[in-house]
């Protein structure tokens, strides 16, 4: 339990710089595009009307981007940017930063746990599922990366030659 709890304080203090620190980007990103020469689109009443719903319903997007992956980083920069007050902000990051650090400690831990207990027992297993795990990490890159690269079809209709 001891390994469980130091983890999870690391990781709530990793979680909450990072978190914090990319509103505080996000933030000063945001005053400067309200100086710039996007100012008056800013200022308009619809984006007014958006910044005020992302203001007032913001907090729970954030507290639940921490338990998704990839969606962290963007929740809390336009969080930032769009000024979300910080009484409204810290307890969503203090809620969502908690539930990531105890799940990735929880996890992260009975993971390496036994992928050690694999590896001292079954090494050639534990080579084996390593192997199989890169190759299909490796094989989903470069499907994606084709896939991306592949051209667009024009007016939505495939050529058929």
């Amino acid at each position: 339990m001891d390994k469980i709890a130091l983890t999870a304080g690391a990781l709530y203090a990793i979680v909450l710089l990072r978190a914090g620190g990319t509103f505080a980007v996000g933030w000063l990103a945001g005053a400067g595009a309200r100086r710039s020469r996007f100012a008056a689109r800013t200022s308009s009443a619809k984006f007014r009307r958006a910044e005020r719903a992302i203001q007032r319903w913001g907090a729970p997007v954030v507290a639940v981007s921490f338990l998704t992956v990839g969606l962290q980083t963007a929740a809390n920069f336009l969080a930032g940017s769009m000024r979300m007050p910080l009484p409204r902000y810290l307890p969503a990051l203090f809620v969502g930063g908690a539930a990531w650090a105890l799940i990735y400690a929880t996890a992260g831990i009975g993971v390496l746990e036994v992928l050690g207990r694999l590896f001292a027992e079954r090494t050639a297993l534990g080579v084996s599922g390593v192997a199989v795990l890169l190759l299909a990490v490796g094989a989903a890159v470069l499907y994606r990366r084709r896939r991306a690269a592949a051209p667009s079809s024009v007016g939505g209709v495939a050529d058929e030659s």
